[in-house]
Parts: structure tokens; sequence; C-alpha cells
């Protein structure tokens, strides 16, 4: 690998969103994603979030019935002012491995989580690389020590080549109204 990739990126996006299992070059792609909604859903929750930016045209439907609605993993879609829809998948399923996200510690995914994500991401080209640095970073270290102008033995200590995820950034705030209809209705009510 001749460059190393410092910049933030949307963490979720990268390492999570490959495991809906969606091929590249669907209609519809998220804007963002997510791994918490502020006040509604936390890390402990393992929720993932996709951000779409679309108008209910019958083609937007027809994608949302065919890839995201009938998904093993979908809990519901919410559709905000301005063509904003937000899907929410139940992550459990992959409980180990977005710990590890969480922790920044993708190189100790499991190898069926690296393989699926490798393979979202084909095995060519820049993005390619890096993705495969991120996973596994062994190869990485020595590029890493010389773009950061640091001895290889910190980067071998610190083992991840990618930064861990910026949680702030990887939330979801959006309007308190419907954040309080969600609430409500998953609300558990004491009886008198």
């Amino acid at each position: 690998m001749k460059t190393v990739y410092t910049d933030y990126f949307q963490k979720s996006k990268v390492f999570l969103y490959p495991l809906l299992k969606l091929k590249k070059g669907i209609a519809y792609v998220p804007i963002q994603t997510y791994v918490c909604w502020e006040q509604a859903y936390t890390l402990n929750d393992y929720m993932f979030f996709c951000e779409y930016h679309a108008p209910s045209s019958d083609k937007f439907v027809k994608f949302c019935d065919k890839y995201l609605k009938n998904h093993k993993y979908f809990m519901e879609h919410i559709i905000f002012k301005n063509n904003k829809h937000l899907f929410i998948f139940n992550y459990k399923a992959y409980k180990n491995d977005y710990d590890r996200f969480i922790k920044g510690k993708y190189s100790q995914f499991s190898l069926d989580t690296k393989l699926i994500i490798l393979d979202f991401f084909n095995s060519s080209g820049n993005m390619s690389d890096f993705i495969h640095s991120f996973l596994s970073p062994d190869n990485a270290h020595a590029d890493y020590a010389n773009a950061l102008d640091i001895s290889i033995e910190k980067i071998i200590d610190v083992y991840e080549v990618c930064s861990i995820p910026d949680i702030e950034k990887e939330t979801f705030q959006e309007d308190n109204e419907i954040l309080n209809s969600l609430l409500n209705k998953n609300s558990i009510y004491l009886e008198k």
C-alpha cells in the first residue's frame, strides 16, 4: 500500500452497512448511517440506522419493500419532513462484532464479518486496500508509522490503524415530536 488513510469517516458506513448484505449498485444508498439515536437508542441496544433522503415515489417504496422492510434485521421505518427516512435495524445477531466495532477493534472482527465487508468493497482499488489494512493491519504498520512519523513500535503497540468511531458523529439527532412518539410507542406502563 502506497498511501494511508488518516481522515475521519463514518465508521458505521464502512464496517456495519455491508452487514446488511445489500449489493453495491442498488438504486438507493443511505446518505448517512448511525449506531445511536439521541435519547432513544444507545450502544447497548445494538441498533443500526440508515438515513435516506428520497421522495416517497413508487420506485423508492418498491426499493424499501424489497431491500429494507423485508430484511431479517429490519425493525422500523420512520418518515421525517423533507423526504428524510430512517430505517432501524436490530444488529444483536452481530453483538460480538458490534462491541468490537465500538472499541475500534476492527482487526478482531469474526472471519465471517471480515469476509462480508471485504466482499462488499471488492478486491481492487484504493478503498479495498484501506479496508483490508483496517481489518488486517499487520502489513500496514510500516506505512502508517512512516506517514505519521512515529516509530513502528508505537503503531504495533496500538495495532489498529483505523481510529475508533466518534460516537457523537455516529448518533442520529432529529425531531423531538417523532422521538416522543417512538418512545411512547415502546414504553412500558405501570398499572396503579
